[in-house]
């Protein structure tokens, strides 16, 4: 019974790991591997090339353990399942570039750039985890998009330049000369040929086979021909038409402790410059790719656990030498494309670049440099393709500028230069377009917009005349160079208009932020106001522009102006200056005033008339109640006592965020709960001494019960009031 239940369990999990599914995975790993080993072993022979060519096949075993490093790792520890990983071919250029600017040769040169890919690799791994670690993915992942664009044309461009010259098309006198010699012009015929038919052939079929049978059946068939033509082995290798004419050795472990002796810290130290590029390029290839890559899929990817995954894969790689990774778009997709989307897709894919690194130099001296010149001249062609001409619909003019203009930049100077003057472009034009955007929110007078504070009918009307003098500005967004200039441009262009204005509030409560130049700006107008007789009155400034201004004005300037909590608050001092003023120049027309105000101030007489009678009949019925200065008649944390009147005092309300919403005066209403000690919604807080009456809700059913009329009396007063105050009304019952 025992053997019974074993073999069932054998057969059951035979059945599980042989299943379509996940056949089909260890297919699409396989290809999948093989794919991105004939990429970076081309890329591998590009950085080890003219005086570090007797070591390309070290080379090419360090890149691949970086491969095989980023791959197993991301595979085994990304939130994406099945993917594909592998150092970025910007990263690999850029690595080329160092290679052949180190001044040295020999062992020291070899063992010198292991250093510095050791170096980048760490500083990547540092970098990544760091990120990841303290959750700042969101701080790197918002690169613009003609600056991400530029930078991959930029590279297809670069690799299609690498591609040639690894075939011997360069543009120096020595191999022009030579361009056209038997081997030198079989070496970039078959390339370019390869490279341009296999972009040709992926225009019409769309197989993820198409790669390695490609490359493959082209091996085989340029083998063919070197029998053909009598060409042996040890010729085509001298020619340079086969890998292992250019490098004999192991692939893997390039290098040993006794090979940091040979280190020249020295050289490493002046490659610093194209260290930080590095750096730069490969960052922004992991924000980009794996950005490509949530995009590609319309999943939604954490980021720091991504950047943690990236950053522990370039440590694993730059213990053995190799250089930092992350996913492969295209190829990881493809996981996603055929329902394989599971980790043993990307380990299988591991697993073939393990086995390449193992037995490298076995395959490797049989593989034709042509063809891996091919390779690259295809993936630069798809590469200027995809972003630098479909990408011509996507974008607007400018944009598409910037991503020429790197192009151009990063195929012609480097990619330091490019990427510099891209991101130097783009912050131009965002800054010019963000001077260009208004930041004056709304802008209105003390006419068109009153104050919460509860006035007299004559200085009512004082402000219904001259309520345009005092004009209001609500400012929005972050005020800097660009804006602030315009802004105070603006600003002294108003002290001019008729009529003059006697009071600017600038209101910045909508205002994230404002950077010195603005404020220097702001100090200017505020100079040319105080000339001009005009006060100016800031609102919701933070500690910190406030702290600026008294930094940067004169006392006499300071003096003149004035700074409130709010734009309720500097209402009210613009309206009190209007008024101050208006009395000022107008005593000897009191007289025409009071006439203007005449029919409003009977109305308010024959209501204070109908108040006063109103609480001596409710003598014996109400209670009297006295408050001090700022002190509480409502708050939202007490029961309510009833109906309470104002006689005598002054008292603002203020909503649940403390912002006053009106004032209350002698004859108003400042409670209404009739219907039991419900706790109010509104806080009513004195200005000065106050005096109220208040009617319980008790007094209130005895007032019904005895003086029906009386009570009907009350109510209409009361509906009355509330009615001028429809913002309190619905706060009360």
């Amino acid at each position: 019974m025992e053997e019974n239940r074993v073999g069932t369990f054998t057969t059951s999990l035979r059945e599980r790991i042989l299943t379509k599914r996940t056949l089909l995975a260890l297919t699409v790993g396989c290809v999948s591997g093989i794919g991105v080993v004939v990429g970076e072993i081309a890329l591998a022979t590009l950085i080890f090339s003219g005086p570090l060519a007797p070591y390309s096949s070290q080379g090419v075993g360090l890149v691949l353990f970086g491969c095989l490093a980023a791959c197993l790792v991301i595979a085994l520890r990304s939130g994406f399942l099945g993917a594909v990983s592998a150092p970025p071919v910007p990263t690999l250029i850029v690595l080329a570039v160092i290679g052949g600017a180190l001044p040295l040769e020999g062992d020291v040169l070899f063992a010198t750039m292991v250093a510095i890919i050791v170096l980048c690799a760490m500083a990547t791994a540092v970098i990544t985890l760091l990120i990841g670690r303290f959750r700042l993915a969101n701080l790197v992942r918002f690169i613009p998009y003609p600056v991400s664009s530029g930078f991959v044309a930029g590279t297809g461009g670069v690799v299609c330049l690498v591609a040639l010259s690894l075939m011997g098309v360069r543009l120096d006198r020595e191999s022009l000369a030579v361009l056209f010699d038997p081997y030198v012009a079989a070496n970039w015929g078959v390339g370019i040929a390869y490279g341009v038919g296999l972009y040709l052939a992926t225009k019409r079929w769309n197989s993820f086979l198409l790669l390695p049978l490609s490359f493959l059946g082209t091996a085989a068939l340029c083998h063919v021909g070197f029998a053909a033509l009598g060409i042996s082995g040890d010729e085509a290798s001298a020619a340079g038409l086969l890998f292992a004419g250019i490098s004999e050795g192991r692939p893997w472990p390039a290098f040993g402790p006794a090979d940091l002796a040979l280190v020249d810290w020295g050289a490493v130290a002046g490659q610093i410059p194209n260290i930080l590029t590095l750096l730069l390029v490969t960052l922004l290839c992991m924000v980009m790719y794996v950005g490509g890559l949530e995009l590609a899929a319309n999943r939604e990817l954490d980021w720091d656990r991504e950047f943690r995954v990236m950053g522990l894969a370039a440590f694993v790689g730059g213990l053995g030498g190799g250089p930092p990774g992350c996913h492969v778009v295209p190829t990881s997709m493809r996981s996603l494309m055929f329902g394989v989307d599971m980790r043993f897709t990307g380990v299988v894919a591991a697993l073939v670049i393990g086995a390449t690194l193992l037995l490298g130099d076995v395959i490797l001296k049989h593989v034709p440099v042509p063809l891996m010149g091919g390779v690259l001249l295809f993936t630069g062609i798809a590469m200027v393709e995809e972003w630098l001409v479909k990408v011509k619909r996507r974008v607007p003019a400018t944009d598409y500028a910037i991503i020429v203009v790197m192009f151009l930049t990063i195929t012609i100077f480097g990619f330091f230069e490019g990427v510099g003057l891209g991101m130097l472009i783009t912050i131009v034009f965002f800054v010019v377009r963000l001077a260009r955007m208004d930041v004056i929110e709304s802008r209105y007078t003390a006419r068109e917009r009153h104050s919460k504070r509860t006035r007299p009918i004559p200085d009512r009307a004082i402000l219904q005349a001259e309520g345009v003098r005092a004009q209001a500005y609500r400012l929005e967004g972050y005020v800097f160079f660009g804006s602030g200039y315009p802004l105070a441009d603006r600003l002294k262009e108003s002290l001019s208009v008729e009529p003059r204005p006697k009071c600017i509030l600038l209101d910045f409560e909508a205002v994230s932020g404002v950077d010195f130049s603005a404020v220097n700006a702001l100090c200017r107008f505020m100079r040319a106001a105080r000339g001009e007789g005009t006060r100016v009155v800031v609102c919701a400034a933070p500690e910190k522009l406030r702290r600026e201004f008294k930094h940067n004005l004169p006392p006499a300037v300071l003096d003149n102006a004035h700074f409130a909590a709010d734009a309720d608050g500097g209402l009210e001092q613009c309206e009190d200056t209007l008024i101050e003023d208006y009395r000022e120049r107008h005593d000897e027309e009191a007289g025409a005033l009071l006439d203007r105000v005449a029919d409003a101030m009977e109305r308010h007489l024959d209501r204070q008339s109908e108040f006063e009678e109103l609480i001596e009949a409710l003598g014996e019925w109400a209670q009297v109640r006295y408050y001090g200065p700022d002190e509480s008649i409502v708050a939202t944390d007490a029961a309510s006592a009833g109906v309470q009147l104002l006689t005598a005092g002054r008292a603002s309300v203020f909503d649940e965020e403390g912002e006053r919403v009106d004032q209350r005066g002698p004859g108003d209403v400042v409670e209404t709960r009739i219907l039991g000690p419900q706790a109010p919604t509104r806080n009513t807080v004195t200005d000065v001494a106050c005096q109220t009456v208040v009617l319980t809700p008790a007094a209130l059913r005895l007032l019904e019960e005895s003086d029906s009329a009386l009570a009907l009396r009350l109510y209409r007063y009361i509906l009355a009031a509330d009615s001028q105050f429809p913002a309190q009304a619905d706060a009360q019952e």
